[in-house]
């Protein structure tokens, strides 16, 4: 099965090789940007949408969010989504790896303990106030002029904005996130989370990651549980039942070939699976899919 392939959403001026990083104004009237968006896709890059004016809807694995202006909303790697303006929409669209964000352990550790990627994945988006907004404006200009030159230390700079960008989006949610001190857990957390996204078609069992990071399965349910709140088994379930519902609503396959693909051998196994883990059985949810997608809006 394939998704549709990510392509650049406007003629960016790239003067530094493989620069992973890309900042886009857009205005729902470009016809690259409409284009971009007429069918879901994904990419293997974070994306930040902010809508300054008008509004959108984001649509992100099925599910719908609304996006009125001055509200923010970030897309990881790997998620299928399509973004679905009107003739009053603007804002900015930021591209970058995880790689251009995360140059070391202390400063991974300093924007994973400000929760703003975990508020992200748990929420319908950020709306910014009119203050942080403004300077959020002018931090965007200046990324936009860095990426334009040709001046010495320009990816070091707009790396630099990009994360005080970031934290003036932290500063929202102020009030909101709980800080931790528990910094090995978090990254066996992480180090789990990435085994799983990496190894979900092919190991099921707690147990499978638990020996790759070299501890017992109840310590890794235990911590996986206290840091994020639920054990490391509903993470692997939620994982295969994502890339099953995936590609039940963006693909013809059937219920026998998506089986396979998430290496399930017994169709009646996975059929089980499906059901417990949704509430619905496989053929009512392609259904479902199918009036959802009659009910998007139009671009």
């Amino acid at each position: 099965m394939k998704y549709p392939e990510y392509f650049p959403l406007v003629e960016f001026k790239q003067k530094e090789a493989d620069l992973p990083f890309e900042i886009h104004p857009f205005r729902w009237d470009d016809e690259s940007l409409r284009a971009h968006n007429a069918l879901p896709h994904r990419q293997n890059f974070i994306e930040i949408i902010w809508v300054t004016k008008g509004h959108s809807t984001l649509i992100v694995d099925l599910q719908k969010y609304e996006m009125p202006a001055n509200s923010v909303y970030c897309v990881t790697s790997g998620q299928i989504h399509q973004l679905v303006g009107n003739e009053h929409t603007e804002g900015y669209i930021y591209q970058f790896t995880e790689d251009f964000l995360y140059m070391g352990e202390h400063e991974f550790d300093l924007m994973y303990h400000s929760g703003l990627f975990q508020a992200f994945s748990r929420s319908a988006g950020i709306v910014v106030d009119s203050e942080i907004a403004v300077e959020m404006k002018e931090i965007t200009l200046k990324m936009m002029r860095e990426a334009d030159n040709l001046y010495l230390l320009r990816t070091e700079l707009m790396r630099r904005y990009l994360k005080i960008f970031l934290i003036y989006l932290t500063r929202q949610l102020r009030g909101t996130l709980q800080t931790t001190i528990q910094t090995r857990n978090i990254e066996l957390v992480e180090k789990f989370k990435n085994m799983v996204e990496a190894m979900f078609k092919s190991k099921k069992k707690v147990a499978d990651f638990a020996r790759g990071l070299s501890v017992t399965p109840n310590y890794l349910n235990e911590i996986v549980k206290k840091i994020t709140g639920y054990p490391a088994s509903h993470h692997i379930r939620q994982r295969i039942v994502l890339e099953a519902k995936r590609q039940a609503a963006y693909s013809d396959v059937c219920m026998k070939e998506v089986a396979w693909n998430l290496g399930f051998s017994d169709i009646a196994h996975f059929s089980k699976f499906f059901k417990n883990s949704t509430g619905t059985n496989f053929s009512d949810f392609k259904k479902e899919c199918l009036v959802f997608a009659s009910t998007t809006p139009e671009n």
